[in-house]
């Protein structure tokens, strides 16, 4: 089923303004917001790469990265409701695929590894949100709904419903609920060395006084 384009718009607009609150309107969205320009573009270069007119889509595609500051590969798929916030220095690969109703902050890159032929860049499911910063790298999914903390690496699969964190990013909530890694080192209740080394020297100094009675006792009874 092909979807108006006014529609499609539309629906665009509409998930800015549920995900911005910053948002007033959709005039002032549709004037004014780089990520919905970077969409708009985007899908003009992506036509006339798919027929095959590679330097008017690349013409496009660099126009688009001077105008927002957001570089979108005229080769990569992106699905219906993007939001983009922010958006400056975004780069989206050119066999990336983005699924529909995906949030991206600014700096986010889904990018390639400079190792892999072919299918270079990674494939975003549905409702994925990457935060600020966030380096996506290489062919592999980021499952539907999965969550990318900002300024995350991330190298491998991310299932769906997932949180990943950190360099490299490993997955620490799975549909919100914490994952425990029996290599995990726990930041919140560590045992503190001076409070160890008093109860050392207390346990040491009443072994000390039960000799010193032992003994006492043995030379009142001897004398």
């Amino acid at each position: 089923m092909r979807h108006h384009p006014f529609a499609s718009l539309s629906d665009l607009l509409d998930a800015y303004q549920r995900r911005d609150p910053a948002a007033r309107s959709k005039l002032e969205i549709f004037l004014l917001y780089p990520g919905v320009h970077a969409v708009l573009y985007h899908r003009l270069a992506h036509w006339l790469y798919r027929h095959r007119a590679f330097f008017l889509a690349r013409f496009v595609s660099q126009w688009n990265r001077f105008w927002t500051g957001i570089e979108i590969h005229p080769g990569a798929t992106i699905g219906r409701r993007l939001v983009i916030d922010h958006g400056m220095g975004i780069v989206i690969g050119e066999t990336a695929e983005v699924g529909d109703d995906c949030l991206l902050y600014q700096g986010v890159t889904l990018g390639g590894t400079g190792k892999d032929q072919g299918k270079r860049h990674p494939t975003l499911g549905n409702g994925v949100l990457v935060g600020s910063g966030a380096k996506v790298l290489g062919p592999f999914t980021v499952g539907d709904n999965a969550r990318i903390a900002a300024g995350a690496v991330v190298l491998t699969t991310v299932p769906a419903g997932a949180t990943a964190v950190g360099v490299p990013a490993r997955v620490v909530r799975m549909d919100g609920v914490p994952v425990r890694y029996a290599d995990a080192v726990d930041q919140i209740h560590v045992e503190d060395p001076i409070c160890r080394e008093l109860e050392g020297l207390r346990e040491r100094l009443a072994q000390l006084e039960e000799i010193m009675e032992h003994q006492t006792h043995t030379k009142e009874r001897t004398a």
